[in-house]
């Protein structure tokens, strides 16, 4: 037997409520976030925000002395582009309850978002395939310099 249609009303609202309350929290806690990543050779710590904008960097152990530039700037990018896929993927997490359908009410269905095109593919992939592809690649600017940067 059907639910008489108030009562189905009743329980959408219901639903609604928690549901914008739900996303208010998570707004909250997501504006608050952010994420902090060394670099595999341990001399940068890049740290990026609740957009994925970088919010502060530390040069360690004054490793940062004895790279060339180019080094020290891959290493930079390794981290910083390293916190924000956290950032990406923290956020995608706190939104996945909300792209689900609702178990009460099934007309209301979720939201769809394409995250690999909001955030790139790399978002997508799990940390195993990541590490299986060697983590980050090397930049293009490393194919054409030798180990001491020179050309």
């Amino acid at each position: 037997m059907m639910e008489p249609l108030e009562k189905r009303l009743e329980k959408a609202m219901a639903e609604l409520r928690t549901a914008q309350e739900s996303v208010a929290r998570t707004e909250r806690e997501l504006r608050e976030a952010s994420f902090a990543v060394l670099s595999s050779d341990r001399a940068v710590r890049a740290t990026v925000g609740p957009q994925g904008e970088l919010s502060g960097i530390e040069f360690l152990e004054n490793k940062y002395r004895d790279m060339s530039p180019q080094e020290l700037a891959a290493s930079v990018l390794e981290a910083t582009s390293a916190a924000r896929l956290k950032m990406n993927r923290h956020v995608m997490k706190a939104m996945a309850p909300f792209t689900e359908p609702s178990s009460d009410v099934p007309e209301l269905k979720g939201f769809e978002l394409d995250w690999e095109r909001i955030f790139g593919p790399e978002v997508l992939l799990d940390d195993g395939e990541e590490a299986g592809r060697g983590a980050q690649p090397a930049p293009a600017w490393r194919d054409a310099l030798g180990e001491d940067g020179e050309s």
